[in-house]
């Protein structure tokens, strides 16, 4: 898959030195993948929950942070959203 937003994903783990590991990991795990829909991320991520128009939010660190993206199969691509803390999220409309 093709990952575009790092760059947010970049400077929020730039503030937050725990998730550094576990984002720089699933930022490899997406650009290898090769979602052709909802059950393949679901196969590897089954806390990862499905909203409306393609948005999938990731649970990274033990549902410390969650990450908003939104995914297009057919183009192969994960646009980052937005992330933020757990807390943060249950802010987010």
């Amino acid at each position: 898959m093709r990952l575009i937003g790092k760059e947010i994903l970049t400077e929020f783990a730039r503030r937050h030195a725990d998730v550094r590991g576990p984002l720089s990991a699933w930022i490899l795990e997406v650009e290898e993948g090769a979602w052709r829909g909802p059950a393949d991320i679901k196969a590897r991520y089954p806390s990862a929950s499905f909203l409306s128009d393609n948005r999938v939010i990731f649970n990274i660190k033990g549902n410390t942070y969650r990450i908003e993206t939104k995914v297009s199969y057919e183009i192969e691509v994960v646009l980052v959203k937005r992330v933020g803390t757990h807390a943060e999220y249950s802010k987010w409309s």
